[in-house]
């Protein structure tokens, strides 16, 4: 008997290409591009953020009059924009309001560096006009799939605001946890912009968390289901409050409806054969293109004298916290002691920038850094790399890891969430293995892994052994879209 192809609005702060900080955006279009080409009828719901180019999207408006969305004691006016999702036949419905979605950053103000003051305003509207959007253009799906803290309340609004409204009460709702350090933590006050019914006071317990309003512990009791991105995290944020950030025990009381899959890498985009963001393309029986691409860089960073036999160890994060940049500013000595260049690009926390900087100062000829977000230079980075350094202090899943096996960089990473599912330890004895990994936050144990993989290099053979069985494997976003559709029929509801 053939399976009945769902109707999906997935709800997302972001998505390549139209709008993009970090991971969150490449993950929602490969798995929104997937749904579809499986069969599925798929919606994305986004802000209309600034940046989003109305002309190179073809935006046009598709509700008349404008919709009035509640926010607390105020009504703000909004417009429901449609596009084709590019490559795709998945349509986007983007909600704009310029009072709060028309700023030069997509969460924080660039100038301070700082999440915006009214942050809870604007995903508070954003939840309830995605909701309303979906009434507005006649799309009834059967599951609504949202993605992080910002578009957390919309499986609380479903089960509160619209219970009784007879569009919504056959929808159910698959949450997806893509970090649950970002959580949409608030002052009480904020309550009151919820617009909560009086008679379901009683509610507010599941939207508190130590006295603030917490969106994402409300997306997580709210929620029918709930996903994250790698089975490993989804038993690392039960366990303690290193990884939980005190959500633990909530996520505990929903460990029967958590289910862990690992993200996919998107082959149109990320392919060492077809990537045409790379000077030369390459294939693992063929691996002549890559040398070429690492001169590339090379010179792109500007060291001097050419010298491809040294190793060129390559980083492309978000410079905060999670990320390990701590390890790499403690080891900085011993690692520019060896025979190696490092390229790093990422923005991110001023400290981090700061600190990484003076050490590009002093290490100049070893060390170039790009502090900006450049998707031209990241594919560069991943392919003229020899090596790609990932010290995580936890990673829900990671991209890059599993970027750099398709381009043939060996990773150095420490075991912990995605990490941990996807890279297997190299062992010289059986020749097995596609990456160097370390298990505890320890700059020693950081540095000896690198240390591990630099010797390794030198063994051409072994290297290219390394090297192969990674772009060998396979992380197709098929497979992960069809355990995401599992899931949504779990949620959804008869």
């Amino acid at each position: 008997m053939k399976t009945e192809n769902l109707k999906i609005a997935l709800i997302t702060p972001e998505i390549f290409p139209l709008a993009k900080t970090g991971g969150l955006a490449d993950v929602c279009w490969a798995l929104a591009k997937n749904l579809a080409l499986l069969g599925h009828q798929v919606k994305v719901i986004l802000p209309k953020y600034k940046n989003i180019d109305e002309g190179l999207y073809n935006l046009t408006s598709v509700n008349s009059p404008p919709l009035k969305i509640a926010l607390g004691s105020q009504v703000e006016t909004i417009q429901v924009k449609s596009c084709q999702l590019p490559d795709s036949s998945v349509e986007c419905f983007l909600i704009s309001c310029d009072k709060y979605f028309a700023r030069d950053g997509m969460y924080q103000d660039p100038t301070t560096g700082l999440d915006y003051p009214d942050n809870d305003e604007r995903f508070i509207l954003f939840s309830k006009a995605a909701l309303e959007a979906l009434k507005a253009v006649g799309f009834q799906p059967d599951v609504i799939n949202p993605h992080e803290y910002q578009s957390a309340l919309v499986p609380a609004f479903l089960k509160t605001i619209y219970q009784k409204d007879s569009f919504f009460q056959s929808i159910g709702s698959a949450f997806t946890i893509q970090n649950i350090a970002y959580q949409g933590n608030y002052p009480k006050e904020s309550f009151a912009k919820l617009g909560l019914p009086t008679e379901l006071a009683s509610e507010k317990t599941k939207f508190e968390h130590k006295g603030k309003l917490c969106f994402l512990k409300a997306g997580i009791l709210y929620a029918d289901a709930l996903t994250t991105v790698s089975e490993t995290y989804a038993v690392e944020i039960q366990s303690t409050h290193d990884f939980g950030y005190g959500l633990e025990d909530v996520i505990r009381q929903r460990n029967l409806d958590l289910y862990g899959i690992l993200n996919g890498v998107d082959e149109t985009e990320w392919s060492p054969e077809t990537d045409p963001l790379i000077p030369y393309n390459y294939s693992k029986d063929d691996l002549s293109g890559k040398k070429k691409n690492k001169q590339s860089l090379w010179e792109k960073c500007g060291f001097v004298p050419l010298n491809l036999e040294i190793p060129v160890l390559g980083i492309i994060s978000r410079l905060v916290a999670q990320k390990g940049l701590d390890l790499l500013e403690e080891i900085a000595e011993d690692l520019f002691a060896m025979d190696v260049k490092l390229v790093l690009l990422g923005t991110g926390d001023k400290k981090h920038e700061k600190t990484l900087a003076d050490l590009e100062k002093k290490y100049s000829k070893k060390f170039k850094c790009f502090f900006t977000f450049d998707d031209k230079l990241a594919h560069l980075i991943e392919t003229g790399s020899d090596i790609y350094l990932m010290p995580s202090r936890y990673e829900p899943c990671g991209l890059n890891q599993i970027y750099s096996l398709k381009y043939g960089t060996v990773p150095v990473l420490r075991y912990t969430g995605g990490l941990a599912d996807t890279i297997e330890n190299f062992d010289p004895k059986k020749n097995t293995g596609s990456g160097f990994v370390f298990m505890h936050y320890d700059p020693l144990e950081f540095l000896e892994a690198v240390r591990w993989a630099i010797e390794t290099y030198k063994n051409k053979k072994v290297w290219e052994d390394l090297m192969k069985r990674g772009m060998e494997k396979d992380f197709s976003w098929r497979s992960a879209a069809e355990k995401y559709v599992e899931v949504f029929r779990l949620a959804r509801k008869s």
